[in-house]
């Protein structure tokens, strides 16, 4: 699928980047990295990607590495053991990018580093590869405005708002949302736990009745979202005889976030949503094969993939 592609591009262009410049003696294998920033399904399906990446490259080691807790200390942590096994290029989505620029310009001068998914700027990486994400949250925004045309109250989820994706996928929305009838009540954070993503939805629609959209801005908030929708779903259904029963809240609910099986299923269950996609495989497929070309010149830039 198009979400491993991106992940072994991604690994690939890695992969060439520390084979020029990190390439051990007497053909012995290259070791790189690919450091999730949490264990979301979205990157079940970029380890596809990498497994590719590992199996198109001869004499290349690929650890796929996830922290179990989505904070910037266990990615210190694993960092710091990759380094130890000798590894030779890391690819990483930094959780705290402000806070984590000290710890990659430390790893940069001693392998290579580019950030995919979300990026830190203002390190001294490679390179960065991955979503437009100010593009994608504009393109969140327009479906936003296209499901509520009469405007109205949305919520926003996501897992860490100091994530650079996040701040840009919100960015994105707000821009594209400026002027139009449509409110943004505030967002809701979760620190990647599932529990708190649905809760934080549940409580938005106890506390906001009026809420019109509830927006995902990473993969596992869309399933979050339903998840705690669902049973307004079931009232509706035991009350279809009754049609002001429930506030008709199926109706009104818009669900948005990153494309996941379990949030496509929404459209059975009667709600008007949509999907911002991304190709997830592939772009950490592109961190490997993004090795090669820029080791030698230690690039500094960023490398879009369609959102």
């Amino acid at each position: 699928m198009r979400s491993s592609r991106v992940a072994l591009t991604c690994l690939c262009g890695f992969l060439g980047l520390t084979i020029l410049a990190c390439s051990r003696p007497g053909g012995a294998s290259k070791k790189v990295a690919f450091v999730t920033n949490n264990a979301a399904d979205f990157w079940t399906i970029a380890r596809k990607g990498c497994e590719q990446a590992g199996r198109e490259l001869a004499d290349v080691e690929v650890e796929f590495r996830i922290p179990s807790d989505g904070t910037a200390g266990e990615q210190r942590r694993i960092v710091d053991d990759l380094l130890a096994k000798g590894v030779g290029g890391i690819a990483i989505s930094p959780v705290d990018p402000a806070n984590q620029t000290q710890m990659i310009n430390e790893i940069s001068k001693q392998v290579l580093v580019i950030t995919q998914d979300s990026d830190a700027p203002q390190s001294n990486r490679a390179c960065y590869l991955g979503t437009d994400n100010v593009a994608a949250g504009r393109q969140a925004g327009d479906l936003i405005k296209e499901a509520m045309p009469q405007g109205g109250r949305i919520m926003v989820f996501v897992g860490k708002i100091d994530a650079r994706n996040a701040q840009e996928r919100y960015q994105g929305i707000k821009e594209t949302l400026q002027g139009s009838k449509v409110e943004i009540i505030d967002v809701r954070t979760d620190d990647t736990d599932r529990v708190r993503a649905k809760s934080n939805v549940a409580d938005t629609l106890v506390k906001y009745p009026d809420v019109a959209g509830l927006v995902g801005l990473w993969s596992y908030n869309g399933p979050a979202i339903l998840n705690a929708v669902r049973p307004i779903r079931d009232s509706r259904e035991q009350t279809e005889d009754h049609p002001h029963a429930g506030h008709q809240a199926g109706q009104r609910r818009r669900i948005y976030g990153q494309d996941q099986p379990a949030a496509r299923s929404r459209l059975s269950w009667g709600f008007s949503s949509a999907s911002a996609h991304r190709r997830d495989a592939e772009f950490a497929e592109n961190s490997v094969f993004s090795f090669l070309p820029l080791c030698p010149l230690r690039l500094c830039g960023e490398i879009f993939l369609g959102a």
